[in-house]
This record gives C-alpha cells, structure tokens and sequence, in this order.
C-alpha cells in the first residue's frame, strides 16, 4: 500500500464521526493484562469455594473436561 493510499484511508477514519479515535484513557480500560478475562456479558453463576471428598472430585474428572458442570447438574438434579 502507497504512502498516499495510507494517509487517504487514515484521514477517511480520523473524519468519520462514528468511530472516534482511540485515546489513551479508552485504551487503558480496552487493554487486559495477561491471563485476565474479560467483563461477562451477563453473570449466570457464582464464585464458591467448595470443599469435597477426594473420590468425588476423581469420579468427575474421570469423565473429562466439564467436570465442574457435570457436579452442577447433578446438585441440580438433587434439588429437584
């Protein structure tokens, strides 16, 4: 792409009053450190801390990943 062609599509964008140009504060609060998730669209679960039997926690995970979600559904099946 020519220099000419760059700037045209530059100062195309910078004019365009929908999408405003990124400034260092909207930067900050866009940029995740590593390993950090992002915001959840819409929060379906809570955080808990659980402690279980050993023989529980084996008996899920031998069926794979989801293990966590299996346990859910069968809390869920209990209450029921």
């Amino acid at each position: 792409m020519s220099k000419e062609m760059d700037a045209a599509i530059t100062a195309a964008a910078l004019s365009d009053p929908d999408n405003p140009p990124l400034t260092d504060e909207r930067m900050k609060h866009l940029r995740r450190r590593r390993g950090e998730r992002g915001p959840q669209k819409a929060p379906t679960k809570t955080r808990v801390t659980l402690r279980l039997d050993p023989d529980i926690v084996e008996h899920f995970k031998a069926g794979g990943g989801g293990w966590q979600s299996r346990i859910n559904a069968a809390l869920r099946k209990l209450i029921a």
